[in-house]
């Protein structure tokens, strides 16, 4: 099977660590995304409704660049800071799947990074 890294300079460069996605399989795994300004690396958004926005148009960069979109999403986990915020993260939600969302789970972030609240992963069909 064969597979294909995607990246574009239209969402956050990630470490060496990982790709911004992978394509195999007819599908895009999408690596989990955090609210940073493409061009800047820092992080956009104070609120969590700003941040998940962020992160869902970065998504949203690499499945274009993968030849997918944000309707071909099939399931999504997202990676919260505080809990507390869960409702303010459906607020935005929705706004990017307001019919037919994606499969979803959800989890807490491991690891406190200054000023970030939330992380978004994605798989969609390619």
């Amino acid at each position: 099977m064969a597979r294909e890294i995607v990246q574009t300079p239209n969402a956050p460069t990630p470490p060496a660590t990982y790709s911004q996605a992978v394509k195999a399989a007819g599908l895009v795994f999408v690596s989990g995304t955090g609210p940073h300004d493409p061009k800047t690396g820092k992080i956009v958004g104070v609120t969590i409704q700003e941040q998940t926005r962020q992160c869902l148009q970065n998504i949203s960069a690499i499945l274009v660049a993968a030849g997918s979109s944000m309707e071909k999403v099939v399931s999504a986990t997202v990676i919260l800071l505080e809990e507390d915020d869960f409702a303010g993260m459906n607020e935005e939600w929705l706004n990017w799947f307001p019919a037919n969302p994606p499969a979803r789970q959800g989890a807490k972030l491991p690891v406190r990074v200054s000023g970030l609240k939330i992380s978004i992963a994605a798989i969609a069909e390619s």
